[in-house]
């Protein structure tokens, strides 16, 4: 699958630095969802695929070296095919380490056809200062399909009071339906003073995005409730709110921390599955390690 012209990042030239794809194709056979198909490049991989709800198939996607530094690249490519239901995420964090001038990047390509349901929800991606980075997120939504997905950047460690003081991210993110431009959102941050004084970060170390579609007036509902109340056991170690358009619901975070988004997260996925599915799933237990 190409990159289209939609996107202005093109793929760095040169040998520096690991090349790593990993294409998936997620389809039923035998009355449950299976992964047909496995491609892969690199040091990116997955674990053996298991099914903790039954039909759904879990699958998490694993990088060896533990980190991405300058001239890396990482390509994510996933198809879903009709009445499949595939869930994606990751065991941990993903590491961006300073650059030695190089620009690390990754690519992530969804395509969900018409009547599946895809779930990508992988940890946090952490930038350590001096990092450079460009990150591509793509997703192609076909007929009736299912999407829920989130994007959480960590700018620094500030756990460790590590602030991102120099580096450069770059990031977009398309969202489609039958080819029709739902989403386009782009991130650019350069050094602590943007990071300080942006408006869109308020000088909060850590953003999110929670991507719903589709939705439909009681799902919202649900959603804003359920910001509410995280708003209320959280205070300020978290900022929410959401946003439609055209069928799609996005949930905008900014934290302190990883756990407080994750936590808040969790509970709109929740209600978005058991809204969908008419029951409330278990949690993927690497989540909790």
């Amino acid at each position: 699958m190409s990159i289209p012209s939609t996107m202005r990042f093109s793929r760095p030239e040169g040998d520096q630095g690991w090349r790593a794809e990993i294409r998936l194709k997620y389809g039923v056979k035998g009355g449950k969802t299976r992964l047909l198909e496995r491609q892969q490049v690199g040091p990116l991989a997955v674990q053996k695929t298991f099914f903790p709800e039954g039909e759904t198939c879990h699958t998490y996607l694993l990088h060896p070296p533990g980190g991405v530094v300058g001239g890396d690249q990482l390509r994510f490519d996933i198809h879903v095919d009709s009445a499949a239901h595939a869930l994606l995420t990751t065991p941990g964090a993903t590491k961006f380490y300073r650059s030695n001038g190089d620009t690390a990047w990754q690519s992530q390509e969804l395509a969900v056809a018409d009547g599946a349901f895809l779930e990508w929800l992988p940890m946090e991606n952490i930038f350590f200062p001096g990092a450079e980075v460009k990150l591509i997120t793509e997703v192609k939504l076909a007929g009736n399909a299912r999407f829920i997905g989130w994007e959480m950047q960590c700018f620094g460690r500030p756990v460790l009071d590590e602030e991102f003081t120099h580096g450069q991210i770059l990031g977009q993110t398309h969202i489609f339906r039958d080819g029709k431009l739902l989403l386009a959102e782009s991130l650019r941050l350069q050094n602590k003073t943007q990071l300080e004084y942006a408006a869109v970060l308020h000088g909060y170390p850590m953003t999110g995005s929670l991507y719903i579609s589709p939705v439909d007036d009681a799902l919202v509902s649900r959603i804003n409730q359920i910001i509410d109340e995280q708003q209320a056991r959280f205070g300020d170690r978290v900022l929410l709110g959401a946003s439609e358009l055209e069928g799609l619901l996005v949930v905008r975070a900014l934290g302190q921390h990883t756990e407080p988004m994750m936590a808040s997260f969790v509970q709109v996925w929740s209600a978005v599955r058991e809204a969908w599915l008419g029951c409330t799933p278990d949690a993927p237990r690497i989540w909790s390690t």
